[in-house]
Order: C-alpha cells, then sequence, then structure tokens
C-alpha cells in the first residue's frame, strides 16, 4: 500500500513539473537549442535538488554538504509552488490575450515600386564602348530581347515597375509572444513572492501581544507576562545569526516569563550546538522553560534537552513546577512516543490542585483535548506555522484543532503561535512569523 501511494505521489509530482516544463521552456522557445536545454536542466535540477535537501538533513549528512543543498533545494520547493498557482492563472488568461491581439488590425504594407511622379533616368550611352561592341551586340540582341521579353512575361512585371513581395515576418508568432508573456509574468510573479516571503523570514520575528483572562488567577498576577515562542527551526538555513535576532525580540519585551514550546532545531548538538548559543542571553523574571517538539525527535531529543539546561533553560518534561499565582506544566510532544517519552498529563497535572489556575506548554494544538480532560486554564502550542505558505493554511486548517490564535474549548483556553523560524523554505506567505506576549488577565481584579 505504501509503495503505490509514493507511485502515486511521484507520479503527481513529475506531472506537475512536466506541465511547467512544458509552458515555461517549451511553448515559449520556438526551435531545440540552448534556452530550451537550459530551462530543462532547471525544470529537472530543481527538484532532485529539493529531495536531495530533504534527504540530506533527515539522514544526518556532513552538515556542510546540507548547508550547500539547503538553499537551492528549500527554495526550488517554495518558487515551484508560486510558479505553478501563477501558471494555473495564466491558463484563463491567455485565451484572452490571444482574442485581444487577434482584434487588432494588422498594418497595411505598401508596395514598394517607382512613384508616378518620380523622374525619369536617361542613361547616356558612352559612343566610343558603342562603337566598338556595337558589332559583337547585334548578333545577340535579338537573343537577349526574346528572352527579356519571355522572362518579363513570365513573372507578370510591368515595364517601369518594381517587383512586390508580401514581407516575411520577422518576429515571433502570435502563440509564441503569448507563451512568451504568460509565462514571464508566472515567474516575475513566483520570483517576488518567494523573495518577499524569505525576507520576512530573514529580518526576523514582529511581536505579537494576546491578552488572555483566567478565572482562577489570583489579582497578584494580573498582567502577567509570558513570552511565547516556537518553532525556531536552527538548522542548515537559519543558523546563529537568526537565533540571536529571536532572542533580541524576546528580551526587548521585557517578560516575566519565556516558553519555548518545541521545535527548536532541525539537526544534531554537534552541528547546532553553536547557533543555539545565543538562548543562554534570555532574560525573564522567573526564567526560561522548554518543551519538545516533533523536530527534536529527528534531532537528538536527549541531547537536546541536556544542552538547552545548559544554556539556563528549564526543560519540563511531563512535568509541572509552582509558581506563586499559578501552575506551569510542559508535557512531551506526541512524536516522543516512538521512543517511549510521549507525553504523559497524569504525570505532569494528577496530583495538582485544581483550584490554582494552571498554564500548560504542548507543542501540538491537538493536545488540547487531554488538557481540557485535566482541567487546564491555557495551553500554550505551536507547531502549525499558520500553514507558512499559502495555501498551506488550508491543509494544516484541517489537521489541527486551531490554526493560529485564541480559541476557547470548555473552560480551556489554546493560543496557538505562527512560529519565529520557518521549515524547510525561509519562506512565509501570508503567515507572518511572531513571538507572542501573552498577559494574563485576572477576572477577580
Amino acid at each position: 500500500m505504501i509503495i503505490v501511494f509514493l507511485v502515486l505521489v511521484l507520479a503527481v509530482f513529475g506531472g506537475l513539473h512536466w506541465y511547467v516544463w512544458r509552458r515555461m521552456v517549451r511553448d515559449t522557445t520556438a526551435r531545440p537549442g540552448t534556452a530550451r536545454r537550459v530551462g530543462t536542466a532547471l525544470v529537472v535540477g530543481g527538484p532532485f535538488l529539493m529531495f536531495a535537501a530533504i534527504a540530506s538533513e533527515r539522514g544526518g549528512a556532513p552538515f556542510w554538504l546540507q548547508q550547500v543543498l539547503a538553499w537551492p533545494g528549500f527554495l526550488w520547493m517554495a518558487f515551484s509552488l508560486y510558479l505553478l498557482l501563477a501558471l494555473l492563472v495564466g491558463e484563463v488568461v491567455r485565451p484572452l490575450l490571444r482574442r485581444v491581439l487577434e482584434r487588432r488590425p494588422t498594418p497595411a504594407v505598401e508596395p514598394v515600386g517607382v512613384r508616378e511622379d518620380a523622374p525619369v533616368r536617361t542613361r547616356v550611352p558612352d559612343l566610343e564602348a558603342e562603337s566598338t561592341s556595337q558589332t559583337e551586340s547585334s548578333s545577340g540582341s535579338e537573343t537577349e530581347a526574346g528572352a527579356e521579353t519571355g522572362a518579363g512575361a513570365e513573372s507578370g512585371a510591368k515595364p517601369g515597375s518594381a517587383e512586390t513581395s508580401e514581407p516575411a515576418a520577422t518576429g515571433p508568432s502570435r502563440r509564441l509572444f503569448v507563451s512568451r508573456v504568460v509565462g514571464g509574468a508566472a515567474a516575475a510573479a513566483a520570483v517576488g513572492t518567494v523573495g518577499y516571503g524569505t525576507y520576512g523570514v530573514l529580518r526576523g520575528p514582529k511581536v505579537k501581544r494576546v491578552t488572555v483572562p483566567l478565572a482562577k488567577l489570583p489579582r497578584s498576577a494580573h498582567g502577567y507576562r509570558i513570552a511565547v515562542v516556537s518553532d525556531v527551526h536552527l538548522g542548515p538555513v537559519l543558523g546563529r545569526g537568526f537565533a540571536q535576532k529571536v532572542v533580541d525580540t524576546i528580551n526587548s519585551t521585557q517578560p516575566d516569563l519565556i516558553a519555548v514550546v518545541g521545535d527548536l532545531v532541525d539537526g544534531s548538538v554537534k552541528d547546532l550546538g553553536p547557533a543555539a548559543a545565543p538562548l543562554a542571553q534570555l532574560k525573564a523574571r522567573h526564567g526560561s522553560f522548554f518543551v519538545t517538539g516533533n523536530h527534536e525527535y529527528f534531532s537528538g531529543a536527549e541531547e537536546w534537552v541536556a544542552r538547552v539546561r545548559e544554556l539556563g533553560l528549564r526543560p519540563l518534561e511531563n512535568a509541572r513546577t509552582e509558581l506563586a499565582d499559578f501552575d506551569l506544566a510542559g508535557v512531551n510532544d506526541v512524536a516522543g512516543e516512538d521512543e517511549g517519552q510521549g507525553p504523559d498529563f497524569v504525570k505532569a497535572l494528577g496530583d495538582r490542585d485544581r483550584s490554582r489556575a494552571c498554564v500548560l506548554l504542548a507543542h501540538q494544538p491537538v493536545q488540547i483535548h487531554d488538557s481540557v480532560d485535566h482541567g487546564v486554564d491555557l495551553q500554550l502550542s505551536g507547531h502549525t506555522h499558520g500553514g507558512q505558505l499559502w495555501p498551506g493554511n488550508l491543509i494544516a486548517d484541517q489537521a489541527n484543532p486551531t490554526l493560529a490564535g485564541l480559541e476557547r474549548y470548555g473552560d480551556t483556553q489554546l493560543y496557538v503561535s505562527r512560529g519565529a523560524g520557518a521549515w524547510g523554505p525561509p519562506t512565509r506567505v501570508g503567515a507572518p512569523s511572531d513571538i507572542t506576549v501573552v498577559e494574563l488577565a485576572s477576572r477577580q481584579a
């Protein structure tokens, strides 16, 4: 069954890239040549680099190789998506553009000839040359005259006028012109979309502020601020410089507590330890806390838990800490179940005092149902990236109870951050990155 599924996926993937090749390469080139060969190489090489980038990251290839493959491979992933969407829109524009061109009148071409009012040029014969060649030419004059008369009659030319012929087309055909216009516009749209979306990620996340009222929160904790950061995804593309931007942004909010809710890294401690070093600079009155995401289990979760502890963050592995005004708990990500390290709500919350407010850190929004069962007041999550690349949000919305933002489930509220970084392409479209400052409000105030 898995093989059949993979075959179907590859068939669809190959068909879509064949369509892109047809519209962008074959239809925009008049004949085989250098341009067509270069275009074909790009359409074939792009998917190869994309799969190579994914395989090198998941397979633990040398980190320098991951970095070499990541930029072109992952950017092709985003570029090909928006190029395909633009070309599909172009299918609607294509016939309209042809109609416009067909309605344009073809400019008339005046025949080239002798104007009626043009002066007649008379050739003055060379008398000396005429006298010496008169005898030689007299014998062949009749023959030449007859030949000229026959040629003139055969061609249909009139004496005193030049022959007229229809001018040959010098530009591309109408169909070729339309294909080039649509293809060029599609490529420009894809480049612009991916370029702007990549710039949005690389410049760093923006701060978002949300107020969440909690019925059990005492007055003394009214206005308590939790900086929520998820899905940083340090890896072969986003490195130490990006981590520094995230840390600086968090510290600028002067939070009471920092919650890192998973998917911090895409790689081993050996490769990404230096990139994560700026996390040691995080500052909050009540400290920084960390829970695992699914990508930690692709990258050596136990080593990363030990590493973040060394950097000053406190991992909450199915654990709880009782702060002055509320309980803060954390559970492992569901991906840890394959390693016997999955979420354990009973261990984290089973013996707590339910009269106190409780905030839970859990990477995936799907864990909200367990939170409701255990009387959690607020769950802080990430994982979805808000869809990251439109229209991916349509798929992510179906796979998660909440795509992004704040929603209520019974007596439990769920806040989902879009995340600070990006997985795969360092690009976001329609889902800007954020670091959220959740301000707790007491209803007793």
